[in-house]
């Protein structure tokens, strides 16, 4: 069950608004608790989500809360197939995400790589959707099991993406060593960076999902990689980023060390050889830039 801030947050429909839809059009019908307050299930969630959108392509309330969830649904393909814009597509995937239905998040996600690319895909379209999940996960409006269901489904889509670039054989080019701190589990942006890299012709390690700094110092000793790469997306008790940074900095201090995600924009003062990388677009250039004077 949802309450009405859950509404709110997964759909973007301020909690007022939906009241004045609940009173004046009978649109959902939420159940009460002993103590009146609302509560909402799977159905209301995805019939307001479809209302909403449809609501911000023009389509009147009045009109809308007139149709069967079967037409609302149909009225919601038909915009999906006339726009293809990704606020459509990523109001899909978090009914796919609800209803963990695998078959309609491969099918979204596959007509938009037919359409758009692979990287367009996960530039404009899954960056976007997991900054919507992440908030929903952090406010508690969907289950955790919710959000490894469509993690897992696109980790999966990358490693297939990246297993079918050649590896670079030059032994001349330049290494990246992709890893995540002993305490970081998000690492969807971090294999895409990986698929960059790969894609651009550098040499990748690729170590995942909560490394040790020790075995990073292996890594490194026996490798003596030009470029470290990491990502900081979890909260952390203030001040433990900044004190990562500056160990890995000072250990590997013939290295560039990339930084990326959320937890960067609180920094600090950053050593000499640490760089953040803001987005796809700025990491593209790093590579290039490293690709044309290795």
């Amino acid at each position: 069950m949802y309450s009405i801030r859950d509404l709110e947050r997964l759909t973007g429909v301020k909690a007022h608004t939906i009241r004045i839809w609940e009173k004046r059009y009978n649109l959902i019908e939420p159940k009460r608790t002993d103590t009146n307050i609302r509560s909402y299930c799977d159905e209301d969630v995805k019939k307001l989500l479809n209302v909403a959108l449809l609501n911000k392509h023009g389509f009147r309330i009045s009109k809308l809360a007139q149709l069967s969830n079967e037409e609302l649904r149909e009225r919601v393909v038909a915009l999906n197939v006339g726009l293809n814009k990704s606020s459509v597509q990523i109001e899909h995937l978090i009914i796919s995400m609800i209803d963990l239905d695998e078959i309609k998040f491969e099918g979204v996600l596959n007509r938009s790589i037919i359409k758009n690319g692979f990287e367009e895909t996960v530039n404009e379209l899954l960056f976007p959707f997991f900054d919507r999940v992440g908030v929903l996960w952090q406010t508690g409006s969907i289950h955790p099991a919710q959000e490894h269901f469509v993690s897992n489904l696109v980790r999966q889509k990358l490693f297939v993406a990246i297993d079918r670039v050649v590896p670079e054989s030059n032994p001349n080019t330049p290494t990246f060593v992709f890893f995540l701190h002993h305490q970081e589990l998000h690492e969807i942006a971090l294999l895409f960076y990986n698929y960059i890299a790969k894609k651009w012709g550098m040499k990748t390690l690729y170590l995942g999902q909560i490394v040790p700094f020790n075995d990073v110092k292996m890594v490194c000793d026996k490798l003596q990689p030009e470029y470290l790469f990491t990502a900081f997306t979890s909260s952390m008790e203030d001040g433990w980023v900044q004190n990562y940074i500056e160990e890995l900095a000072s250990t590997f201090t013939g290295t560039t060390i990339f930084i990326s995600g959320y937890q960067c924009s609180t920094l600090g003062k950053l050593p000499g050889n640490v760089q953040i990388v803001k987005d796809i677009e700025s990491f593209k250039r790093v590579i290039k830039v490293i690709y044309t004077n290795p």
